[in-house]
């Protein structure tokens, strides 16, 4: 599903050329459950926008579904964006005046889903998370813990068979992030591929397998 090929990204500070990607390589098969680890500065973010198509590499390919990402259209990689991937991020990303429903829906919008289509999504995606009673809540009525139960419920209306997870349990209490772990390895049970970038070790470790992230290079994690 996921190949990079000597991936590099490099960014300048004053007169000072930076890696944030350095010749990195890893493969991802579809169906597996990935954490990528490493501390702050390490290369994870970067390398979860390019994987995500948010962001290109300025040197090396990236293969997504066998197919270099270069290949593609800008309409095709905003399907692949809205419909593909599930983003979900440490910060949540929620819309502060608009209810939590609201905010799963809005991406279905995008897509120019039906109505019923839409409502009926949004309904499941918040049973599944166990926040059908909070649906017209808005974010600050939710705790971090909530709210970023409607951030994955948000990414699971648009049934992707990939989520990209950015710290998600960065800001949590250890309780609440266990529970967000579980609805992670639910969606891994469904099948779906999932990406985990963390900075935590025993979250890193509840994955298939482990990748560190260390000066912009990617190293598997042999246990």
């Amino acid at each position: 599903m996921i190949t990079f090929q000597d991936i590099s990204k490099t960014y300048r500070i004053g007169d000072e050329k930076v890696y944030a990607l350095n010749h990195a390589n890893l493969h991802i098969r579809p169906g597996e459950f990935v954490s990528i680890i490493g501390p702050s500065g390490s290369g994870k973010s970067t390398m979860m926008n390019i994987m995500g198509c948010l962001d290109t590499a300025d040197e090396g390919q990236y293969l997504l579904d066998g197919l270099p990402v270069k290949d593609y259209t800008e309409r095709e990689l905003t399907r692949i964006r809205s419909r593909k991937i599930g983003f979900i991020f440490q910060n949540f990303n929620l819309i502060g005046n608009m209810s939590a429903e609201e905010n799963v829906e809005l991406p279905l919008i995008y897509q120019k889903l039906p109505a019923k289509d839409r409502k009926s999504r949004v309904q499941d995606a918040l049973e599944k998370v166990g926040l059908y009673d909070r649906q017209k809540h808005k974010p600050s009525q939710l705790s971090g813990g909530q709210q970023q139960r409607i951030a994955i419920a948000r990414a699971m209306a648009s049934e992707p068979s990939l989520y990209l997870a950015d710290e998600p349990t960065g800001n949590l209490d250890s309780a609440t992030g266990y529970q967000i772990m579980q609805l992670f390895h639910e969606l891994h049970d469904r099948g779906n591929t999932i990406v985990l970038i963390t900075h935590d070790e025993s979250v890193a470790a509840q994955a298939d397998r482990s990748i560190r992230m260390k000066d912009g290079h990617a190293k598997e994690v042999t246990v």
